[in-house]
This record gives C-alpha cells, sequence and structure tokens, in this order.
C-alpha cells in the first residue's frame, strides 16, 4: 500500500484489505466527489445500466460493489428486489445512513454470500476493476445469477476517438486528482482510481473475459464516447 501525508490509496496489485480501507476512507463524501469529478454523468450511467438490465417487478438483482447503494437504489425504482453487496464497511454504514431502507450486505466479490441461482440478474458499477481477480469474480456471478439471467457491467473503458482519448488521459492523470482535492476526503485515493481505470482493458478485452466466465451473447455499449461502457450479457 501506497501511504502519504494525507490518507491511502491501494496499489494496482489491489489486495482485498487494501482495497476496502481506501474506500473506507473516502466513503463520507464518493458520491458527491463522483458527480463532481464526472461533471454528472455518473447518473445517466446509472440510468442507462437500469435500463440495459431490463429488470421487471419482483425480479431479484444483485448489485455487486454497490458502495453507499446509491446504484441499487436506482435497480429498485423499477419495482425489483435489489440487493447491494460491497467490501468497504465504512461504504456501507455511509449508506445505511442515507437508504436505511436498502438492504446492503458486507461481502467479497470472489466469495458472494448466496446460493447458485439466487438472482436473475446481476451487476457491478465502476468497481470490477478493483477486484483482485477479475474472471473469478464473473464466475462468482454467473453462480449466483440463474441460467437465462442477465449481467451487465458498467465500467471504465477506453474512448474512441484518439484525440478526445488523448484528452481524457491527460485529465485522469493531473486534473482529477486535483479536483478530487477540493472536494474528496482522501484525495489520494483518487490517483488510485485514475491509475487503475488507465491500466483496464479496452471493450473487446473485457468482452473476452466475460464470455470466459460462464456468460454467453455478449455485447458492449459505450457512453460518453467510451469514457464509460455497458458490457450486456446472458447466464449460460
Amino acid at each position: 500500500m501506497t501511504r502519504t501525508p494525507s490518507g491511502r490509496r491501494a496499489s494496482l496489485e489491489k489486495q482485498p484489505h487494501e482495497v476496502a480501507a481506501m474506500f473506507d476512507e473516502v466513503a463520507s463524501r464518493y458520491d458527491l466527489t463522483n458527480t463532481v469529478i464526472s461533471f454528472g454523468r455518473d447518473r445517466r450511467w446509472r440510468r442507462a445500466t437500469l435500463a440495459a438490465l431490463e429488470l421487471r417487478p419482483g425480479d431479484r438483482v444483485l448489485d455487486v460493489g454497490a458502495g453507499t447503494g446509491v446504484s441499487t437504489a436506482e435497480l429498485a425504482t423499477s419495482g425489483a428486489y435489489a440487493v447491494g453487496l460491497d467490501l468497504s464497511i465504512g461504504m456501507l454504514r455511509a449508506g445505511r445512513r442515507s437508504r436505511p431502507e436498502l438492504p446492503l450486505l458486507a461481502g467479497d466479490a470472489l466469495r458472494l454470500p448466496f446460493p447458485d441461482e439466487a438472482f436473475d440478474a446481476v451487476t457491478i458499477s465502476l468497481a470490477l476493476r478493483n477486484v483482485v481477480d477479475t474472471g473469478a469474480a464473473l464466475r462468482e456471478m454467473a453462480r449466483v445469477t440463474r441460467p437465462g439471467g442477465r449481467l451487465v457491467v458498467c465500467e471504465f473503458s477506453t474512448p474512441t476517438n484518439p484525440v478526445f482519448r488523448t484528452v481524457y488521459l491527460s485529465y485522469l492523470m493531473r486534473s482529477l486528482p486535483a479536483v478530487a482535492r477540493a472536494v474528496a476526503s482522501n484525495p489520494d485515493a483518487y490517483v488510485y482510481l485514475a491509475e487503475s481505470i488507465r491500466a483496464w482493458p479496452d471493450q473487446a478485452g473485457l468482452a473476452a473475459q466475460i464470455g470466459r466466465s460462464g456468460w454467453h451473447r455478449v455485447g458492449w455499449r459505450n457512453l460518453t464516447g467510451g469514457i464509460v461502457a455497458l458490457h450486456r450479457a446472458v447466464r449460460s
């Protein structure tokens, strides 16, 4: 772990206890910071994730890496029974204070505390790149999803326009930490977040990983020019 005078950030080896500790420290202002650094587009990404899941009233949906539950609350507006799960106790505490009506549980994406085929759909938003073993997490999500159930991964990706991509990467490494210093409870954590986005596979690379992990009919849709991609798949 890299430790700085103002806080801590996880290394890109992403040991679970390091990631959890880092998110514990940013929990109090996490939702606000996300909205500021994304220029409010995080709300659009949540709505797009909900639409891609095609939830119906009565469906059971698992929101992995739910953080404070802001994404889980969006899912619940469909009438589905939405359960949020996160590794960070600090994030869950913040979520339970602001959203006491939601079932927000502590758990590891690599060892989901649910029986086989317990959910009609599963999703993970802006959190899959923080898991130490992407393939194992995708297989666990397949395990707890019924055959024919849906997966939607909302994750930072690679902008498709070369000029825009250059500008975006410059923002990530230079401007994002500066913006985070103005609003975040632990700005140093956002240096890790920027580095983790740069190290993440592109759209086709992630689609290939999903297809090797118990899912089929894998496709994706770019949002905000490819800053974020929605990958959708069906349980084999």
